[in-house]
């Protein structure tokens, strides 16, 4: 059966309109209308979450297409996405589901857990990605525990751009992230993504306590591809730990952006400046050898080798089978 939709969590009424206190948009939002995220509506002076179980794709990826990999490598997880985003950023690589109308089909929180128990040996859980799957927050809540009940894991590929309430209350659900930090500059983020990179930001820090986290950095000609924010970036992430996996990803010309795609020397600049302070740095988007596998940090024996379905190994409980040191990955 289709699903209506379902009350919102965190929004305040007023006077004409409601205000949604879910990410840092806090949208006032008008009786009939929408909020940014195109999800999130007033009627009748409540605001509704109307995207509830809509899921634009329903698919069995490898884990390492998230990406995470350090996070069960060689595992495949199901992976489900609203018709949303709270940015609107240019280069949108996934514009089809997160900016314009696309189909969708209803999948209850029963049916998604039961989905991934049944998906076989090798899935682990439920990925929220593709879009912005924060914007589905009341689903991921519900869908979430129905998933743990089931002895499998959740994870969420996303901007991060929460307010830090909701961002606090969901992450006991969630098992791992993949957060999306697209320059360390402000302007980029006000310029190019309509948002604030301080949430972000912060995000980050507040999750890397709780839950096994690796970020991506969409490389961007001429906008986010300098020394400077490749240094500053690689600086914030080990300040956190600099055992977290840092993804450099190849750009592509797509929505409402025509620059021509990174180069290899760019992905590779890139690497060699994070590499100073971080333990895992990976290169993805194009095929470049050896740049998705995992080095011992200590020894600098491989531990993982490949891209998708990743073949582990030299590693047993999280430790290098070379060198006995702990590695900081999760199997």
């Amino acid at each position: 059966m289709e699903n209506a939709g379902t009350n919102a969590s965190f929004w305040e009424t007023g006077e004409s309109s409601v205000t949604c206190r879910l990410c840092p948009w806090n949208c006032k939002i008008s009786e009939g209308k929408i909020g940014v995220c195109r999800v999130k509506k007033n009627v009748g002076g409540k605001l509704i979450a109307t995207a509830y179980g809509q899921t634009t794709s329903f698919n069995l990826d490898p884990i390492e297409k998230k990406p995470l990999s350090h996070f069960y490598p060689g595992s495949s997880i199901l992976s489900v996405g609203p018709n949303a985003c709270n940015f609107d950023c240019a280069f949108c690589q996934n514009y089809q589901v997160s900016q314009i109308d696309a189909a969708t089909r209803f999948v209850s929180p029963e049916q998604l857990a039961k989905s991934a128990k049944e998906a076989g040996d090798d899935c682990i859980g439920v990925a929220y990605t593709y879009s912005e799957p924060l914007m589905w927050y009341e689903y991921i809540i519900d869908a979430a525990e129905k998933v743990k009940d089931k002895g499998l894991k959740n994870v969420l590929v996303t901007n991060g751009y929460l307010n830090e309430k909701p961002f606090r209350e969901i992450l006991p659900l969630i098992d791992a992230l993949n957060i999306d930090l697209k320059s360390m500059d402000e302007s980029f983020y006000k310029k190019i993504c309509k948002g604030k990179l301080e949430p972000v930001l912060r995000n980050i820090e507040i999750a890397a306590k709780s839950s096994h986290i690796e970020i991506t950095n969409l490389v961007i000609p001429t906008l986010n591809d300098s020394d400077e924010n490749f240094e500053k970036l690689a600086e914030f992430i080990a300040d956190i730990d600099p055992f977290i996996p840092l993804h450099l990803s190849r750009y592509h010309a797509d929505y409402k952006m025509d620059i021509g795609p990174t180069p290899p020397e760019t992905l590779l600049r890139a690497k060699t400046i994070a590499d100073e302070k971080l333990k895992y740095v990976f290169i993805g988007n194009i095929n470049i050898p050896k740049m998705a596998d995992s080095l011992c940090p200590f020894c600098k024996t491989v531990l993982i080798s490949g891209r998708y379905g990743s073949k582990v190994y030299r590693l047993k409980d999280g430790s290098c089978l070379e060198c006995g040191n702990k590695v900081h990955i999760i199997t």
